[in-house]
């Protein structure tokens, strides 16, 4: 990765810092107070919460003796409770050992095992449910498409002679019906059907009358979201710009501009791009990159890097709550079934280790995903909750998956591993953690 591209693209180099900084701290935060509260909740004594690594900028003390302080490196935090020797929950023995009988049930390693287990389990869980409840919010903000499709409004497009208004139902276009946009395939071959022209005749019901009038192709090669580190991304391309021609041939559909790509093969592109009514030219080389599949599996295409939608702003219907739940529960899990799926793929070599992103990455889309609007960012906050929730959960010591597997195995032996085990495991698992984090910090420097 060119680390200069961290800079201009989306203000200057502190709008990317900033925006990893919110993010990662929104998650942070969520995540320790799950630690917090439910060892609170369960009898377990937390000293210090931070927010931050690091000398105390701020600090108090509540009135159930916990210090809150933010301190200078905002990249984490941690919940110590009484009885830990660090920020990973390692075994202070001289401090259990000096600790009175009575005070040893508010320590985390002489609460009963349910305690530890819920303390350390509320971690990851609340990012979890950070997730979801993001999701759905934003669906419950956002609606969804009223069936049938509607014009809610008209998004500036390059066609001429348009003469649909906010309002119209519409019946069929270009003589076609419109399929409802779960039906995936029934969707795919109605967009692939539509001419390739500009403008079409769209069926619609105005004012409870049928009519017949123009309309711009409702598909058209309109970028509606960019994808961070993307090609279109670093060519200067924005959310709202419609390509109007690759190599010096017009286009009219993204299913054209899509079928261009994935045939270029990895060959530069020549884009006329329209802006607010200006024609710019751009070049940009389409990127190999693996797609998760709804099997579960990968495929590899060539990609610009931005996403597609209709001409107009689809009229909205309210979402209910439970029904919002439901969507948010349902996109929290895809994240973290694709994120497991790529995870399995990179380590048995299908796809390219570089879809691992390190904190350059992370940072760089934290950036992108505010540069296009506070409803992507908090999209993006929510997708990236999940996989620290997920993180967390694998079974490697330091972290919380790696306690919860030392609780089972006390479960089932009935005691816990040695002092001195525990310390040679949490030393390896940390070890683990800062390799991983190397690695994928060279992935940021070195994949293209």
């Amino acid at each position: 990765m060119d680390i200069s591209a961290l800079i201009p693209q989306f203000g200057s180099f502190i709008g990317v810092v900033a925006a990893f900084v919110v993010a990662l701290s929104v998650i942070v935060a969520i995540h320790e107070y799950g630690h917090y509260i439910v060892g609170r909740w369960s009898g377990i004594k937390a000293e210090v919460f931070s927010l931050g690594f690091g000398p105390v900028i701020y600090s108090k003390v509540d009135r159930h003796g916990t210090r809150w302080q933010l301190a200078a490196l905002p990249f984490g935090g941690y919940v110590k409770f009484l009885g830990d020797a660090d920020a990973a929950s390692g075994k202070d023995v001289a401090a259990m050992a000096a600790t009175p009988p009575e005070r040893l049930r508010q320590t985390m390693h002489g609460a009963p095992l349910w305690a530890r287990t819920a303390t350390v389990a509320a971690g990851p869980v609340f990012n979890f449910a950070l997730s979801i409840l993001i999701f759905a919010g934003v669906m419950m903000v956002q609606g969804q498409r009223a069936e049938p499709l509607a014009i809610g409004a008209l998004k500036p497009v390059p066609a001429q002679g348009v003469e649909l208004r906010p309002g119209d139902t519409i019946l069929d276009i270009a003589g076609a019906g419109v399929p409802g946009y779960d039906d995936r395939g029934a969707f795919d071959a109605f967009s692939e059907a539509l001419p390739n022209q500009q403008v079409m005749d769209y069926r619609v019901l105005r004012d409870g009358t049928e009519e017949t009038v123009l309309g711009p192709h409702p598909l058209p090669p309109i970028v509606t979201g960019l994808a961070p580190q993307s090609a279109s991304y670093r060519a200067g391309i924005k959310t709202g710009d419609v390509i109007t021609a690759v190599n010096g041939d017009p286009i009219s559909s993204f299913t054209q501009l899509k079928n261009i790509v994935e045939a270029s093969n990895g060959a530069p592109l020549a884009l006329d791009v329209w802006r607010k009514g200006e024609t710019l030219s751009l070049e940009l080389t389409p990127r190999r990159v693996d797609e998760p599949q709804e099997n579960g599996g990968f495929a590899t295409a060539w990609r610009i890097g931005i996403a597609g939608g209709w001409a107009f702003e689809p009229g909205t219907e309210r979402m209910g709550p439970l029904a919002a739940l439901g969507t948010g529960v349902e996109q929290t899990y895809a994240v973290a079934a694709g994120s497991l799926s790529g995870l399995y793929y990179m380590v048995t070599g299908a796809i390219s280790s570089c879809n691992m992103s390190g904190p350059l990455g992370i940072a760089q889309a934290s950036g992108a995903m505010a540069s296009q609007g506070a409803s992507d960012f908090i999209w993006f906050i929510a997708v990236l909750s999940t996989a620290v929730g997920l993180l967390n959960l694998f079974p490697v010591p330091v972290l919380d998956g790696g306690h919860l597997v030392f609780y089972a195995y006390e479960a089932v032996v009935g005691k816990p591993p040695s002092d001195g085990a525990l310390r040679v495991m949490m030393t390896a698992g940390l070890v683990m953690i800062l390799g991983l984090m190397v690695f994928a910090l060279f992935n940021d420097i070195w994949c293209p």
